[in-house]
């Protein structure tokens, strides 16, 4: 990859705002995904956009540091709207945040049609903080945009504690001492600078996306909040580098956008490929489950044939489980090989038997299954005929605990079953 065009200082700063916008949204974010307030982000930002207007209109010329100002102004009155509105009223967040974000988009887009009518308009550049211009970031404009990142990141960290609290558990912050409307003040303000500091880079429009994917990206790695408010920022730097380089290698395409499409990237890999949290993950448990299910169903099959056997070490071919199971005996053949491959079968030609391990597992899942069913039976008063499918689920996520509570329910400690003599003295919960 040819990185010449690393040496144009105007590249330089758009990668170094970039990357600071992204971390600084990306540590934000988390916050405001956990608070459920992933659209107010959105809100503050088409809110900003009148005062950006109004700041131009009163200076008379295009000055950053005064339309960020108007902006976070702005911002800040758009976010006590929603909280007066929900709080005074029996309209729902969700309708107060729709609402005010119209109402003030609309204002800020009549404000900025009524300068560019005024001759001022040619000049202002003031349609950039609508979709972002990243690539007309200067060193004075990064420079204002870092010192606003620090500040605003500094404040997260120093309130990390407080903000975990709101977070998780606003009534044991309140009785800790913290005022929750306070923090919640505190947390909505440092949005509102986040969302000041990317308007010129990534516009309005974009920049609730770059606020909240970063966040809901680490959300997916990880269940620790230290953990997961960094691996935001990370994402949301890399985001915003990855965007700029792409951009600057000659695609012709803006910024601003490609920062949202590579932060988006980020949150694709880590839905699919996540290692506890992600789809595949998810489909590969989901897979292992049902394998276990079908294994232990058979596994009861067997004890049960074996009951009416004449040993618990007579052998059964495939057909006769599959007949009591309703299943092929193909598919039962390769479930039991794979038992026989975890030692609890063995196999002699077409012939099958439990191990001394298998049976102690056999019986363990038989006992379950037949404990609920008395519990169905005796305490949910349902018919007899009526309680084996679910007994079929629920037998292989009886958690031990509630096993030996059950037991005691119903003061059924084996007697109902026929034991063999090498499971005889087992207790509940010793063989699972």
């Amino acid at each position: 990859m040819n990185l010449d065009f690393l040496a144009d200082p105007g590249t330089r700063w758009v990668l170094a705002g970039s990357v600071l916008l992204g971390a600084s949204s990306g540590l934000l974010g988390s916050f405001a995904l956990l608070r459920r307030r992933s659209l107010m982000g959105d809100a503050v930002a088409h809110s900003a956009l009148p005062g950006v207007a109004v700041a131009f209109m009163l200076a008379g010329y295009r000055s950053l540091p005064l339309m960020l100002l108007g902006a976070a102004v702005a911002g800040l009155l758009g976010a006590l709207f929603i909280q007066a509105v929900t709080s005074r009223s029996r309209i729902k967040e969700d309708t107060a945040l729709g609402l005010v974000l119209s109402v003030f988009f609309a204002l800020g887009i009549v404000l900025l049609t009524q300068i560019q009518h005024s001759g001022a308009g040619g000049q202002s550049g003031l349609d950039s903080f609508i979709f972002g211009q990243a690539a007309a970031l200067v060193g004075g404009d990064v420079q204002l945009m870092a010192v606003s990142a620090g500040v605003v990141c500094l404040a997260a960290i120093l309130l990390f504690k407080e903000f975990k609290l709101l977070c998780f558990d606003r009534g044991f912050a309140a009785g800790a001492g913290f005022n929750p409307s306070l923090l919640d003040a505190l947390l909505m303000a440092l949005i509102v600078g986040v969302v000041v500091i990317g308007m010129q880079a990534v516009g309005v429009v974009l920049m609730a996306a770059l606020l909240i994917t970063p966040a809901a990206a680490a959300r997916f790695w990880t269940e620790k909040l230290g953990l997961m408010v960094a691996l935001a920022a990370l994402f949301g730097a890399a985001s915003g580098a990855a965007g700029t380089i792409v951009s600057a290698l000659g695609v012709r395409l803006p910024t601003g956008p490609l920062v949202v499409l590579a932060a988006t990237a980020f949150f694709a890999v880590s839905m699919i490929f996540a290692p506890r949290r992600g789809v595949l993950a998810a489909a590969l448990r989901l897979l292992s489950l049902r394998g276990r299910v079908a294994r232990e169903n058979i596994l009861r099959s067997f004890y049960e044939l074996l009951e009416k056997s004449e040993g618990w070490d007579a052998q059964l071919g495939a057909e006769e489980i599959a007949a009591k199971r309703g299943d092929r005996p193909a598919t039962i053949k390769a479930r039991l090989k794979r038992l026989a491959r975890e030692g609890l079968v063995r196999i002699a030609g077409s012939r099958y038997s439990l191990s001394e391990k298998g049976l102690h597992k056999a019986y363990a899942i038989t006992r379950r299954h037949r404990l609920w069913e008395m519990y169905l039976m005796h305490e949910e008063q349902l018919d007899s005929d009526h309680v084996h499918r679910d007994a079929d689920k629920i037998e292989h996520y009886l958690p031990p605990k509630l096993e030996a509570e059950l037991e005691k329910l119903l003061e059924f400690q084996g007697r109902e079953m026929k034991l063999p003599p090498s499971v005889h003295s087992i207790q509940a919960g010793e063989v699972r």
